[in-house]
């Protein structure tokens, strides 16, 4: 039986394995990325495939996460192959030292590669003249850093050195057809078809051995990111978790301050989790968030605290800095969008603004409900009232009352004052006719 047993899984592992793997990035180099592009590899390797492409087109992203495939590239037992398509797709920044890590790196016409030069935080370039030298030998040291690793790895690949100096200090950025010329990739490949006819025959140096890949008439099996890793895709964009961060905020305080209602606290909480896992895959810096606690803090003291508006003007400065501070990356692709953190911060004063202006306005307006709201209001003597008292109608209720002056029965009057559950009265009108 035993034997039987492992004859079907060997079987089925030689019916799984020589397959090639295929899976698709597009957009920004992050944790969700990372995380699918290495299981994709581990699992590639698992089921023996042929190899794995990756077909590539990302402006960039994260160097953390870029790291953490480019290992797990240089240590696959199987050939990666990175392919930049479909036409108009690119290969920039982290998309360059991904390419350049890969066993064969091909692109599709009417492509680019290039650009992998660290960029600061408002988009410009790092060396800028402008910068403090303390910021600018901390770019250095960041420049240096991506230059080193970038040349191990052409180096490593046979691959230009000059060039991918180049990509990091000079930003240049080239076509295809010229990477190819400068012994950036490999070879064009218009189609996924051409591509496996170029890569058939074709010898790639592991990490442990040497391997020829066979690629024709080999059946393409294509891996989907799974909905755990779209998720955290969608929710590793700074913006997302930021604007979650804020709802969570805002759910919560208003459960706070309305006991009972549940729903605002119910989704306060789970906007939070969400914001919290979102932000355990960034670079958050926690004086960020401690700084937006600060500002919402300073506005809800606003509808307590009469500041002529100071703790408004607080509020938004500190939720503008924490906004800005909350992801720590030099990379502007993951940095929370200047329009969203204007309008979440305007949102959030205008709101709170609103709260103090009705508070105030109901704590000027005379209460009209409750006990303490028959003050003022008239009725009707349902007996006669005198100094040692009576009774009246007043809002569809008989009161106990007196009056420092006789009132006949059936006179309208008015209530002075509420004490010890008694009315004090005083007559408005005549006895009622009729």
């Amino acid at each position: 039986m035993k034997k039987i047993i492992l004859i079907l899984i060997f079987s089925i592992t030689i019916l799984l394995g020589n397959n090639i793997h295929l899976i698709e990035v597009n957009g920004i180099i992050n944790p969700a990325s990372s995380k699918f592009i290495i299981s994709s590899i581990e699992k590639a390797e698992d089921e023996m495939a042929e190899c794995l492409i990756i077909q590539l087109d990302t402006p960039g992203g994260l160097m953390t996460s870029m790291r953490d495939i480019i290992k797990a590239e240089l240590n696959s037992k199987i050939p990666i192959i990175v392919y930049v398509a479909p036409s108009g797709s690119r290969a920039a920044s982290a998309g360059v030292f991904i390419t350049m890590a890969s066993h064969v790196a091909a692109m599709a016409k009417s492509t680019n590669i290039g650009a992998a030069h660290p960029v600061n935080i408002g988009g410009g370039i790092f060396g800028n003249k402008a910068k403090s030298d303390s910021a600018n030998v901390e770019m250095d040291k960041v420049i240096n850093d991506a230059v080193a690793y970038i040349q191990s790895i052409a180096k490593d690949k046979n691959r230009n050195v000059e060039w991918a100096q180049d990509a990091v200090t000079k930003s240049v950025s080239i076509p295809a057809d010229e990477a190819v010329k400068l012994n950036v990739v490999d070879f064009i490949a218009p189609t996924l078809e051409s591509l496996l006819d170029s890569l058939d025959n074709k010898e790639i140096i592991l990490i442990s051995k040497k391997t020829i890949l066979q690629t024709k008439n080999k059946k393409i099996i294509y891996i989907k990111m799974n909905w755990k890793y779209r998720l955290l895709d969608i929710l590793s964009n700074p913006n997302i978790a930021y604007i979650f961060l804020i709802l969570g905020f805002y759910g919560l305080f208003f459960e706070l301050s309305h006991p009972g209602v549940i729903l605002p606290g119910v989704l306060g909480a789970l906007f939070l989790i969400l914001a919290f896992f979102a932000l355990q895959v960034l670079p958050v810096n926690y004086a960020g968030i401690a700084l937006i606690i600060l500002g919402i803090i300073l506005f809800i003291l606003e509808i307590k605290v009469v500041s002529f508006g100071m703790l408004t003007i607080g509020g938004i400065i500190s939720m503008i800095i924490g906004s800005v501070m909350l992801i720590d990356s030099f990379n502007p692709l993951m940095r929370i969008s200047w329009s969203i953190i204007i309008s979440v911060v305007l949102f959030s004063a205008a709101f709170f603004l609103l709260l103090f202006n009705l508070a105030f306005k109901a704590y000027k307006n005379k209460q009209i409900t409750g006990i303490d709201g028959l003050v003022g209001m008239e009725g009707d003597a349902d007996t006669e009232i005198n100094p040692e008292g009576g009774s009246v109608y007043v809002n569809g209720e008989i009161w106990r009352a007196y009056s420092d002056e006789k009132i006949s029965k059936s006179s309208q009057i008015q209530v002075m004052e509420l004490k010890n559950m008694k009315l004090k009265v005083k007559t408005i009108k005549g006895e009622k006719n009729g």
